[in-house]
């Protein structure tokens, strides 16, 4: 213990000589420094049952926010087997392999699938993928034919292994072990898969690599496959959820590093990507999370197998499903069930509950932080807003897809039965199985249901707020433009008025020029008196004001959109107007006399 404490004593003594010389003196600038140091060498996982893996993508400047990787988007032709070319380039002329495939478990996935050639593997990167990890930790859990669940003990860790290179010989002797009789399923939860231990797992049990490819490349799938009447199948479903990250919950954390071959999210990014993480006002984000089962269902004994491709970033990891799949060992709803049937399908329909806990979660964040928004709209007449709103909406729009593909996933589950439950072993039970089956898929069924109608709440709710958005930002432009139709209205009225006063003037003015000409026709006549001036001047005015006032179509002096012929008589109209106004004056006065 003093030996440890006397070199972690010196290992502080040499980083503090290093900021010294490095000119770090100040104490925050060394504390905060120091811990950019760490984080960007070092990828912290937080595993407990209350806090899940987190790994933190890398911060240049210290003031970004950490965002979870982009979920890649999915090519859905490469979901199932059913699918006779996997993972095909058309563009490029395929060959037949040549390459000696070792009959062990090595030589998966063309040793039982020989459809699979080294380029189809290659594309799909489902062992590419799996070598950055240098070592898999696998957690073991039976279901005993009494209902019973329980660990086993598989090595020298209980029901936990590590398997690293050297040890996969040993891993391979426990695939290969004869069970217990009264296991009625053991399930396998993989965190960190390397290479050798897919190949081992896909060898052992003989599942097609479409499992493996669609959960590493984020692909929706279900299928069956390997169906024998009275023994038993094979089913897989890869299913795509949403999930929640708090706040506080990455507060608390150092920000280590993550490195991925996946696409960052930024908030400078000027698409709207939906397979990226959805951030809130309070910090609180809704990400994409993964479960990848696959279930070998037989007669005397069944095997789940819970892949996690990405267990960081607080995404499911191996260790935290294991444990809530023990705990529902502990429901007594759930051991009733266990009681009345031997199915195993119903612990796979267990799991499944995880995933409609996490939405159940999201949309209440959802909830909130639509409100919070509201809130915002009805203060504030922003226009980035809309921008906001619209972003929630793509979505929620998205969130449509993903709930319709869990629906689908649970309606496979009901109607694929089991078909070891028609072997003669299961006879006492399979009326009572079917129905059970029935009442706990539609319970299912009914809580995705109930999430659907609330995800159509929210997107009316939100639309509604869209509209408020945009009315109120149509509300503030039209009330500038009515500013600017009063001033322009103003300074029309103002220029109207000149005009009317050049109109006068311009006769007078015409006349004054004429009358100023250095000519004889002036000058030897006499006619250039003050009276001829004013008399040709006022009888062009009036003629110039009776032509105007004839040839507009809306004026003071006669109806609006009047005839010709009715302008014309203007001066007749105005002058009866005014005499018939003061008739109308000097009967009011005798009246009141």
């Amino acid at each position: 213990m003093m030996v440890a404490r006397s070199g972690l004593s010196a290992c502080l003594i040499c980083i503090y000589i290093l900021f010294h010389l490095m000119g770090w003196t100040d104490s925050n600038t060394m504390a905060v420094r120091l811990g950019r140091t760490v984080t960007a060498t070092f990828t912290v996982r937080h595993d407990t049952l209350t806090r899940k893996d987190a790994a933190l993508q890398n911060l240049p400047d210290g003031t970004k926010r950490p965002m979870p990787p982009v979920v890649p988007a999915p090519p859905y032709r490469h979901a199932a087997p059913s699918g006779p070319w996997p993972w095909m380039d058309f563009e490029v002329d395929s060959t037949t392999s040549t390459t000696t495939i070792e009959p062990s478990w090595r030589g998966y996935p063309q040793s039982q699938f020989g459809n699979w050639t080294p380029d189809q593997v290659r594309r799909s990167k489902m062992l590419e993928k799996c070598l950055v990890n240098k070592t898999s930790t696998i957690y073991w859990m039976d279901v005993h034919d009494d209902g019973s669940f329980a660990c086993p003990v598989m090595g020298g860790n209980g029901h936990i292994t590590v398997v690293g290179t050297e040890d996969e010989d040993a891993f391979w002797e426990i695939l290969q072990g004869q069970r217990p009789p009264n296991i009625r399923v053991r399930s396998i939860f993989v965190d960190d898969l390397t290479s050798p231990v897919l190949r081992m797992l896909g060898a052992s049990y003989n599942i097609e690599p479409f499992f493996f490819t669609s959960s590493i490349n984020w692909i929706p799938s279900r299928y069956q496959e390997a169906p024998t009447h009275k023994q038993g199948d094979h089913i897989t479903i890869t299913l795509p959820f949403v999930r929640t990250l708090r706040n506080n919950s990455r507060t608390s954390q150092l920000v280590p590093t993550y490195s991925t071959s996946l696409p960052q999210s930024s908030d400078t990014d000027t698409h709207i990507n939906t397979q990226a993480p959805f951030l809130m006002n309070d910090g609180d984000m809704l990400f994409i999370d993964l479960l990848a089962i696959h279930m070998v269902r037989g007669v005397e004994t069944s095997t789940i197998i819970s892949y996690h491709p990405e267990s960081t970033w607080c995404r499911t990891s191996a260790k935290r499903l294991h444990f809530l799949m023990r705990l529902v060992g502990e429901s007594v709803y759930w051991q009733k069930i266990f009681d009345k049937s031997k199915d195993p399908t119903f612990l796979f329909l267990a799991i499944l509950w995880y995933a409609l806990y996490a939405w159940d979660e999201s949309f209440e964040l959802l909830y909130k932080h639509l409100s919070e928004l509201e809130l915002q709209v009805l203060k504030a007449n922003d226009i980035e807003l809309t921008r906001k709103l619209h972003i929630l909406q793509a979505h929620l729009l998205h969130y449509q897809s993903l709930l319709h593909n869990f629906e689908v996933s649970v309606k496979f589950i009901a109607n694929t039965q089991n078909p070891a439950m028609e072997s003669s072993t299961f006879d006492h039970q399979r009326t009572e199985s079917k129905e059970l089956m029935e009442t706990e898929s539609g319970n299912l069924l009914s809580e995705i249901d109930r999430l659907a109608k609330r995800r159509e709440m929210l997107s009316n709710r939100l639309k509604n707020v869209m509209d408020l958005a945009f009315a109120s930002v149509n509300i503030d432009d039209s009330k500038q433009t009515r500013k600017l139709t009063e001033a322009t209205v103003r300074d029309s009225a103002a220029m109207k008025q000149i005009s009317y006063l050049t109109m006068v003037f311009l006769p007078a003015s015409f006349l004054a020029s004429v009358f100023g000409m250095n000519v004889t026709d002036f000058t030897t006549g006499g006619l250039q008196t003050l009276s001829r001036y004013v008399e040709v001047t006022v009888s062009l005015t009036l003629i110039t004001v009776y032509i105007v006032v004839t040839l507009q179509s809306q004026s003071t002096f006669h109806d609006p959109d009047s005839p010709f012929i009715r302008r014309a008589v203007w001066p007749l109209i105005a002058l009866w107007k005014i005499v018939c106004n003061l008739k109308t004056k000097e009967k009011t006065v005798k009246e009141m006399v």
